[in-house]
């Protein structure tokens, strides 16, 4: 790569300083000479003075010399002293000058300071907007990537948990890192390019940072969103840099997060060829296609959205390999605590296991912020060591929102929230397949929970059956159906409840083919992101007629209200359990699974 001119400030110093030297020696040329004002009175007495110009502390002129039995005409200058002064000491033979006031300070005032301030302002200019500044104005084509040399990152395989597949997978990257020769004597080749996917905060970055610790080779982390400009041509500079500066390098790896961000599948919206991204990204499959994968550079990048990215991006030769870095499972979760856990003083009566139980679809930055959770709320009490109870807590407080306790809640509205909170407990204890509950309470959390109820799953589930699928909308029917039983009116409390039973059950008969009415066909939300929530869906619309969606809809509506019966039924049947469970409630606000099942006894 070209080595950049750096610009520097005392080059344009020395040149005035020589200027300076130079007007200096030519000016010692002309200059006239001093002579002391008592040697100028001799001088006119002697009719030698043959031209003065006389100002207001300065007599100036020419006259003439003899030196060396040579008469020749001088310029020359003297400093006026007092006439009386003159006379009194020309009688007495005694030689005498002026002497000019201490302008220095003055001159130093005048001249040199507003210079040195001048230098100093263009230094710090063209020190900002120099080809060397980093971050300059005139830095808009070079990179932004930060360079991790091989001593500065320490993160291993054996720091990242809950990904054991993924690793296996970037285990062929390390080896190749190291022993190049071992794969090119077999004729092969390792892939240009691998995309990591998965959900946001699963350890996608991490993984990337230990392949590079691994192999022990730079690391060039860069995010999509740098490449972009508002200037058009700066990404295809940046991109250029950075594969340049990657080759020197070699062998080295360069790591691109939020690819999605440059790398969006280009359509009929983007029109021509002058859109900055669209630049930014043929400048990325240019270099991918152009450089040889034997000199050891290996691209990494990551995404949550890989159903955006361009299919050029992903073609055999750019991106080959797609590793899929999912959510962790319960023994992952496990392995992602004891990890975080090194760093925190943890109580004996801490179980790992069953936090990882309570956690399922946790990622593992969300089980992080659980470790931290919980030793902040270790502190606050002035505890010794974090205890089992800060992690439940912790937990709580991620899930469902922070504690509320001083918020006043009239002694209706706390009895209905008993109720509903029950409610949900009962139907889920009397539901073959549901989860065990783990935790009841009626203390405010987050934005709107007055209460919660927490289930503990046994296991991590990636099947559901139809009769599970009914469940789970049975419990969420539970809070409703017991204020309707108890009160025979009804709260604005199972808002939340009644949208999540109602996506459950429309997911069913549009989805997952489980309904009566439209049999196997399905009609799946457009576009649904395959990481993120539906609600984040770029689009959202149906793409069946208005009297299919009818028909959805009173499929819909039906099987809500079949289950709102049978839930209403099973709470009517067990309506003494209800009050007894919900007047305990009341007067401890939080309960555990075994007090509920103590109270509640065996449900058949």
């Amino acid at each position: 790569m070209e080595k950049a001119t750096r610009f520097s400030i005392w080059y344009v110093l020395l040149a005035v300083w020589g200027v300076l030297l130079i007007q200096d020696f030519i000016a010692q040329q002309f200059r006239p000479r001093h002579i002391p004002y008592s040697e100028f009175l001799r001088a006119l007495r002697a009719d030698q003075v043959t031209e003065v110009v006389i100002s207001q502390g300065t007599i100036a002129g020419k006259m003439r010399m003899t030196e060396k039995g040579e008469t020749q005409e001088v310029r020359f200058v003297t400093f006026r002293v007092d006439p009386e002064i003159s006379e009194e000491l020309s009688k007495h033979n005694v030689i005498f000058r002026g002497q000019p006031e201490n302008t220095l300070l003055r001159d130093l005032m005048s001249w040199v300071v507003p210079a040195l301030v001048f230098f100093g302002l263009w230094y710090f200019l063209m020190k900002k907007i120099g080809a060397g500044a980093s971050q300059g104005i005139m830095s808009f084509g070079r990179n932004r990537a930060k360079v991790y040399a091989e001593k500065e990152i320490d993160t291993k395989f054996g720091d990242v948990a809950g990904a054991d597949e993924a690793k296996d997978e970037l285990q062929e990257i390390v080896d190749y890192l190291r022993e190049p020769g071992r794969f090119q004597q077999l004729g092969g080749r390792m892939p240009k390019g691998i995309l990591l996917v998965g959900p946001p905060g699963t350890g996608k970055t991490l993984l990337a940072r230990a392949v590079a610790g691994e192999a022990a080779v730079p690391f060039f982390s860069i995010s999509g969103s740098e490449f972009v400009e508002m200037f058009v041509g700066v990404g295809a500079a940046r991109v250029r840099e950075l594969f340049q500066q990657a080759r020197d390098k070699a062998p080295c790896i360069i790591f691109i997060d939020e690819l999605d961000a440059i790398g969006k599948s280009r359509g009929p919206m983007n029109m021509g060829g002058h859109d900055e991204r669209e630049q930014t990204l043929n400048q990325l499959l240019v270099e991918m296609d152009g450089f040889d994968p034997r000199v050891g550079v290996v691209i990494l990048a990551a995404t949550n959205r890989p159903e955006t990215l361009d299919p050029a991006l992903l073609r055999a030769g750019r991106f080959d390999r797609q590793v899929l870095v999912d959510r962790p499972d319960v023994n992952g979760r496990e392995a992602i605590l004891q990890i975080h856990a090194r760093k925190v003083k943890l109580a004996d009566d801490v179980d790992l296991k069953i936090i990882a139980r309570k956690t399922p679809g946790f990622s593992g930055a969300d089980l992080a912020n659980v470790v931290n959770e919980a030793a902040l709320l270790a502190a606050r009490r002035r505890g010794s060591a974090v205890a089992m109870e800060d992690l439940d807590n912790a937990v709580d407080r991620i899930i469902a929102g922070l504690e509320k306790k001083n918020r006043v809640i009239n002694p209706r509205e706390k009895e209905i929230v008993a109720y509903h909170e029950t409610g949900h407990a009962l139907v889920a204890a009397s539901t073959p397949g549901a989860d065990k509950v783990h935790k009841i309470s009626i203390i405010p959390r987050g934005i709107g929970a007055l209460g919660y109820t927490q289930q503990l799953p046994t296991e991590d589930r990636y099947l559901m059956t139809r009769q599970e699928l009914l469940g789970k909308i049975d419990v969420l029917l539970g809070g409703r159906m017991a204020e309707t039983v108890v009160f025979e009116d009804v709260s604005t409390g199972a808002h939340n409840d009644l949208q999540r039973a109602t996506d459950i059950a429309r997911a069913m008969v549009s989805e997952y083919g489980m309904g009566e009415t439209l049999g196997l066909s399905t009609y799946p939300r457009q576009r649904h992101p395959v990481f993120l929530s539906p609600e984040q869906a770029s689009l959202a619309g149906k793409e069946y007629s208005e009297a299919t969606a009818a028909r959805l809809d009173e499929e819909v509506k039906t099987l809500i209200t079949e289950r709102a019966e049978h839930v209403k039924a099973l709470l009517t049947r067990k309506q003494e359990i209800l009050e007894k469970v919900s007047r305990r409630l009341l007067e401890v606000e939080t309960m555990d699974g075994e007090e509920f099942h103590a109270l509640a006894g065996p449900i058949a």
